[in-house]
């Protein structure tokens, strides 16, 4: 999927305040929704020791992707 230049602040910014958000601004939905799901998971799951696991990992990667020139 073709993708506009995005700004990878921009995309960390989202994918902190909400694991994924950042994945759909950077042209990855799968990834976004994976995160969506997943996130819930951890702060339920570990009584939310690893919660917030997920929001930093899934920033870093939506600052990663959205720093890759677009296909």
């Amino acid at each position: 999927m073709a993708r506009a230049s995005t700004r990878p602040a921009v995309a960390a910014a989202l994918s902190l305040l909400v694991p994924g958000f950042g994945q759909f601004y950077s042209g990855s939905p799968g990834w976004g929704i994976a995160w969506l799901l997943i996130t819930p998971g951890f702060w339920l799951g570990t009584g939310g020791c690893l919660g917030w696991l997920c929001h930093v990992v899934s920033a870093l990667q939506a600052w990663d992707q959205a720093s890759r020139p677009a296909a």
